[in-house]
């Protein structure tokens, strides 16, 4: 091989191959940057009493649900483990709310661990929101999610889920431990370090590439 032969390969492996590599992943981001859809549709809650008396609705949110029904007393310390590794990491984002789904006649419940949430960290809490509803109207909201998770006797579950703005449920298609993920273990503080906040990085990360998308397509 000569030696002007060797300069030019040499040339190409310098600039050509890190070009290919950063091709290859800009692709795999494109691929794989997005939160599969586990079921098309949930019923929404723009007509459930809430704790501030403002309505809340999934629909054009992003909202991390939980279920807590009238066990609100185990699930305090869930509520801990949620407001520590995912809120406190995403609550500046617009858009981005946490919605407890409780039983009613327990406002006062709620408000108490509101108060020790907000005594142990002094974050803004104000998107943590509630609505409370008969368990016959939490069953059928559950139902709706379609999820292979079920509610205990006091329609309540350590599972949370993320839905989206459009009001679908996402998650894992792929997960390596139990195949399709529907949501994610708060009583877990590794399941919400190692999936919980990679999948709500992720799809905050869509909606952020969405929108520069519009933006750029309306200056056009």
């Amino acid at each position: 091989m000569g030696t002007a032969t060797k300069k030019f390969l040499v040339l190409g492996i310098l600039f050509v191959f890190p070009l290919v590599i950063y091709l290859f992943f800009a692709s795999g981001i494109n691929n794989f940057a997005r939160l599969p859809i586990l079921t098309e549709e949930v019923d929404d809650i723009q007509s459930w009493p809430t704790l501030s008396g403002e309505h809340h609705q999934f629909e054009g949110m992003i909202s991390v649900v939980g279920f807590w029904g009238s066990d609100l007393a185990l699930r305090k310390a869930d509520a801990f483990n949620l407001n520590q590794k995912i809120y406190k990491r995403f609550y500046e984002f617009n858009d981005f709310q946490f919605v407890m789904v409780v039983e009613e006649g327990q406002q006062d419940n709620v408000k108490k661990i509101l108060d020790e949430l907000s005594a142990g960290t002094g974050l803004d809490l104000r998107k943590w929101k509630f609505v409370f509803a008969p368990p016959a109207q939490i069953q059928q909201l559950f139902s709706s999610f379609s999820t292979d998770v079920s509610l205990n006797e006091k329609n309540s579950t350590s599972t949370v889920f993320i839905i989206d703005r459009a009001k679908k449920l996402r998650g894992r298609d792929d997960d390596e431990e139990v195949g399709t993920l529907y949501g994610y273990n708060t009583s877990s503080v590794a399941e919400l370090n190692k999936k919980m906040t990679d999948d709500v990085k992720v799809i905050l990360a869509e909606y952020r590439l969405a929108l520069k998308k519009n933006n750029s397509n309306r200056t056009k």
